[in-house]
């Protein structure tokens, strides 16, 4: 396509998006901006089925590398794509930290541009080695100093130290799917029969960063209450190990991934409240769509998921904390933070406002003039109401 800016997206599985995060975010933007350039997304032979794999998708190329894209292959499956897309690539915008150690080859030898998106649970997770966490530790050092612009989707992911490294430090919020409610027929009760009395919902990957346990051994003292989880159990022991201790309960639902559509909209859109347990790393697209929906969200204290649902929902800490916001939170309370949370993403997430801010930075590296922070700047795009 002559004419147009070759951008590289580089860190994910690969599309079409069948996982999450990531995923989703560069299928929005091929979606949204694949008229304006020319992009290719890298993608994991190891994780699509031969059947599935498609040489392109919408408008971008689709190439395929022979690692799986976590552990020790992931760092492998991003390093290679690094140094591909520097021979093919105007500007390689990359998800995560794996394969920085590729950066500074690719801005001291070539005069391509650097987009990289910082999530910095990598070397926060509990089940991490120590050899692992100081990896990424150092990936993201290496990351925010040789990239021309470092994406934080939320403020507590800012680089303070941007200017000084003569490169950009942007916020651009998670983006996520617009949801609608849809109501349970009988047949559907049939099938979820939580889905006829109120429930809390949490949506999540299994590991302890995102405090699952937590919220486990609280709702099973806490019986008259329903608590539907929906994770992927059998990933490690920690998992197992939960699901071992707490599927017996009856007021616990522990799901595995819901692949059909529907039923997950439905699980979705019909809970009582959102519990979002995530203790580091960025905004969540799971919370996101929970707050697209209206649902009232109890988060985890830390200030990534205050910065994502602006102060404005309600936060926990403890056992203590959560069972004292469950049992004595008001229902006009909830509702009222549930048409909070539905506002605030409406007017921040939405895909045509991300796609944009993204667009914006392209524009802006390409050029490269001064270069400041232009977190606030990006957010003086038009509001999007609901």
């Amino acid at each position: 396509m002559p004419g147009k800016k070759k951008i590289a997206i580089i860190g994910t599985v690969g599309l079409p998006a069948t996982y999450s995060g990531f995923e989703i975010l560069a299928d929005n933007l091929v979606k949204q901006l694949g008229d304006k350039y020319d992009i290719t997304v890298y993608c994991s032979k190891r994780q699509f089925s031969k059947e599935s794999r498609q040489s392109t998708y919408q408008s971008a190329t689709l190439k395929y590398l022979p690692f799986k894209t976590y552990g020790f292959q992931g760092v492998l499956y991003n390093s290679i794509a690094n140094f591909s897309a520097m021979f093919k690539a105007d500007i390689l915008l990359v998800f995560g930290v794996a394969g920085a150690w590729v950066f500074p080859f690719v801005k001291k030898l070539t005069n391509k541009k650097i987009i990289v998106s910082i999530d910095n649970s990598e070397w926060k997770r509990d089940n991490a080695g120590t050899l692992t966490k100081r990896y990424f530790r150092w990936s993201e050092k290496i990351a925010r100093k040789y990239a021309h612009a470092d994406i934080a989707d939320n403020e507590s992911l800012l680089n303070p130290a941007a200017i000084r490294n003569g490169s950009i430090s942007a916020l651009i919020e998670s983006g996520a799917n617009h949801k609608a409610s849809v109501r349970p027929t009988a047949a559907d009760k049939e099938v979820y029969p939580f889905l006829a009395k109120p429930y809390a919902l949490k949506i999540c990957s299994v590991e302890p960063i995102t405090n699952v346990h937590l919220v486990l051994e609280l709702f099973s003292t806490m019986r008259k209450y329903k608590l539907v989880v929906v994770g992927n159990w059998k990933k490690s022991p920690y998992g197992i190990s939960l699901l071992e201790k707490y599927a017996g309960f009856e007021n616990l639902v522990l799901l595995d991934p819901v692949q059909d559509q529907h039923m997950l909209d439905l699980i979705k859109g019909n809970a009582y409240i959102y519990i979002h347990g995530h203790s580091a790393g960025c905004s969540n697209a799971s919370l996101v769509e929970a707050m697209y929906l209206g649902l009232p969200v109890i988060a985890f204290d830390i200030h990534g998921n205050r910065s994502t649902t602006e102060n404005k929902a309600l936060y926990f800490t403890t056992n203590a904390d959560l069972k004292s916001l469950i049992e004595n939170t008001r229902i006009g309370e909830l509702k009222e933070i549930g048409l909070l949370m539905k506002e605030i993403a409406y007017r921040t997430n939405s895909w045509s406002i991300i796609a944009e801010k993204y667009n914006k930075v392209f524009k802006k590296i390409s050029g490269m003039e001064k270069l400041t922070s232009i977190g606030s700047r990006l957010n003086e795009l038009p509001e999007k109401t609901v």
